[in-house]
């Protein structure tokens, strides 16, 4: 591996030299089941570990962490998982737990140091094994790798976790906002003063569809699948097709505003609302294409389909064990409230268009963060941090 010169200060030094691998293990309780932290629970590039437990009762014996250790997960080191533990509790024996040990490393700069392609790309290169490679702590600890001098990890520590505060402070906001959401979709689409209605009353489901014997075989149109469903309320890259080359799925016409619900898992709210179409858009017939009366009624019932009550209904009718999906007939029964005024109509559209829309800026904001928390690991650890 081609080594970077080192800057002046920085030394090549043992990874276990400075870290210290924990291998202590003990059984936990159903108890210690609750707070237990796996490998699943760790995510990519973050060092906040924001969910925990197993609901069936842990078998074998478990790596024992106390609060402020480094979680390392040592499979699949591409998908760059480490987090910092934030309790006493039990890890996963697929993971390491990492704590620093000597003069060499400070306790607030290994966390950064872990997650920078410096030694990402080094865990990377040493692990073993094909379906899931993992990483030996023998092969590892001898592993030399550059280090700043301890002025310098004070310095970068503190601009790293100026701008990882910022992230998260985004997150917290963001949550708020979720929440709030939430709480305006059940005050708004279900409140019973209003007039119950079901969808089918107010929008036409599954209007329109190609046929195969009348549509043009060089008719050309962007083709919206399931896959291309990124995230709720997110659509990637669009192929585009001629009919005669479009895959059989490729029926349902989409127009301007129309609303796409996945029918399949619809748990996963592979949902999503369509702006200004643009040109000619065919969409799976794995959605049901929901075309409502008027633009405000429909962003009352897109926001309803993200609501609780949508998904116990969901729930309830699905059939189906390897692809459990609801029916067109299925998403037009079900009954949200909307006022007699036309102006109330179009008051709760703009509030809740309002608040999704905070959501999706706010979103917009994490992303940017994280990835110029990304370059800047990249620039102070990576490459040094000459201008710190």
């Amino acid at each position: 591996m081609n080594q970077r010169p080192l800057k002046p200060g920085w030394k090549l030094v043992k990874f276990g030299e400075f870290v210290e691998n924990i291998v202590e293990q003990g059984q936990p309780t159903t108890e210690d089941s609750r707070k237990y932290i796996g490998l699943e629970h760790l995510d990519s590039g973050s060092l906040h570990v924001k969910r925990w437990g197993s609901d069936a009762d842990l078998k074998g014996k478990k790596l024992v962490m106390k609060k402020g250790d480094l979680l390392f997960a040592k499979r699949n080191a591409y998908l760059r998982r480490v987090a910092i533990a934030p309790y006493d509790g039990f890890f996963s024996a697929h993971g390491m737990i990492l704590r620093p040990k000597g003069n060499d490393v400070l306790q607030e700069f290994l966390p950064f140091f872990l997650q920078s392609d410096l030694f990402m790309e080094r865990a990377i290169e040493i692990s073993v094994g094909s379906l899931s490679p993992t990483i030996n702590w023998n092969t590892l600890r001898v592993e030399e790798l550059p280090l700043p001098p301890l002025d310098e990890q004070k310095r970068i520590s503190e601009i790293l976790w100026a701008a990882d505060e910022a992230v998260e402070r985004n997150v917290l906001l963001k949550n708020a906002f979720h929440a709030f959401y939430m709480s305006s979709i059940e005050t708004y689409c279900f409140d019973k003063r209003h007039n119950a209605v079901k969808i089918e009353k107010i929008a036409d489901i599954n209007k329109e569809t190609l046929s195969v014997l009348k549509t043009a075989k060089n008719y050309q149109f962007k083709y919206l699948d399931i896959g291309s469903v990124l995230a709720p309320k997110e659509i990637g890259k669009l192929a585009i097709y001629n009919f005669s080359d479009a895959p059989s799925r490729a029926r349902r016409v989409v127009r301007d505003f129309d609303i796409l619900l996945s029918t399949v898992r619809p748990n996963l709210q592979s949902f999503i609302r369509i702006g200004k179409v643009g040109r000619e858009l065919i969409a799976s017939t794995g959605f049901a294409v929901i075309s409502p009366m008027n633009y405000a009624l429909g962003s009352i019932v897109f926001h309803s389909f993200f609501s609780k009550r949508f998904s116990q209904y969901c729930d309830a009718k699905v059939t189906g064990t390897s692809y459990p999906a609801v029916t067109a007939k299925d998403i037009g029964m079900f009954t949200i409230f909307i006022p007699s005024e036309k102006n109330e109509i179009h008051r709760i559209a703009k509030i809740l268009d309002s608040i999704d829309q905070s959501i999706r800026q706010i979103e917009s904001c994490i992303c940017a963060g994280k990835e110029m928390n990304k370059v800047l690991i990249d620039e102070l650890i990576g490459r040094g941090a000459p201008h710190v």
